[in-house]
């Protein structure tokens, strides 16, 4: 399909994301672009909700949200944002979490997970599995009736199917995993690397750039960096898995939703036609995040 109107005029302006020398890009000015975001009035309302606050599981700054005004228990939702491990905070991504909440009735527990370069891998998987892990032990702190699912876009993606299966080798039972457009192969050699290197948003040299400042001399093939290298993926959550189709990292979604299938895992996988990378959090510039983020909440309220 045609890239969509709104993703065409996207890119005529914005053709990547960093949109900068990315051999320039030192300590200094990662720091400093982390301080602005261009994008802040396109990533939806902040919804007054009757319960946010700021709280720590095991260290790790996370921010719960809590759309009804009850104090019932209720499921959660573990959501990790994206930023190639180096971009994001709980901040940037207030409204995309708080929508979650509304749309699902679920807790949930945004994850300030440590960044890259200062933080390298695996410091940000470590985080995001403590949270989980977290939330099974102090059930009643989340206000958690014991179902518990994750949930990540981009490189949060990649941390929610890193943390879905740890979760099943620790024994702990996660109700479901939502992949938004994943990075789960830090191998970069899938077909839509080549199709889509270079103008359409997330250059396949920019996530070559987000992998090294992440996982400097890292296995490639460590699951913990590249899930779709995991032996076996029986016994996970059942997964949604969500991909665009003007995006790098396309294949190795889809790959992955394929791989869970085979492997006996109930997946449904939605490719949104005519999409680029980033859609999802950004629903002040693409129609196509409403309807992302609703097939999403109706996957999450159906498993959970």
């Amino acid at each position: 399909m045609p890239l969509h109107p709104q993703a065409r005029e996207h890119l005529a302006r914005y053709p990547s994301d960093l949109d900068t020398d990315l051999a320039a890009l030192d300590l200094a000015a990662i720091q400093e672009m982390r301080a602005q975001d261009a994008f802040a009035d396109h990533r939806g309302p902040l919804t007054k909700l009757p319960f946010v606050r700021d709280e720590l599981a095991e260290g790790v700054p996370i921010r719960i949200y809590r759309a009804d005004p009850g104090d019932d228990p209720l499921p959660v939702v573990v959501y990790f944002h994206g930023g190639g491990w180096v971009f994001g905070s709980v901040k940037r991504n207030d409204a995309t979490a708080r929508d979650l909440a509304i749309r699902t009735g679920a807790v949930v527990v945004s994850v300030d997970y440590r960044l890259a370069p200062e933080h390298p891998f695996p410091a940000a998987a470590d985080d995001a599995w403590t949270v989980v892990r977290d939330l099974f032990a102090r059930p009643a702190f989340y206000q958690s009736n014991g179902s518990v699912a994750v949930c990540g876009d981009s490189a949060g993606g990649n941390l929610a199917a890193v943390a879905a299966w740890q979760a099943r080798d620790a024994g702990l039972t996660l109700a479901h995993q939502v992949l938004v457009y994943p990075v789960l192969d830090v191998a970069m050699d899938t077909p839509s690397y080549r199709e889509f290197a270079k103008g359409f948003g997330l250059d396949a040299a920019e996530m070559a750039w987000f992998a090294r400042q992440y996982a400097p001399g890292a296995d490639p093939a460590d699951p913990r960096l590249s899930p779709l290298r995991l032996p076996d993926l029986s016994g996970l959550a059942s997964a949604t898995v969500v991909t665009a189709e003007y995006d790098v990292l396309r294949d190795e979604g889809e790959r992955y939703a394929a791989r869970l299938a085979e492997a006996g895992v109930p997946v449904d996988l939605r490719r949104f036609e005519g999409a680029v990378h980033s859609f999802y959090v950004l629903p002040g510039l693409f129609d196509q995040a409403i309807e992302a983020r609703e097939y999403v909440a109706d996957r999450l309220r159906e498993h959970l």
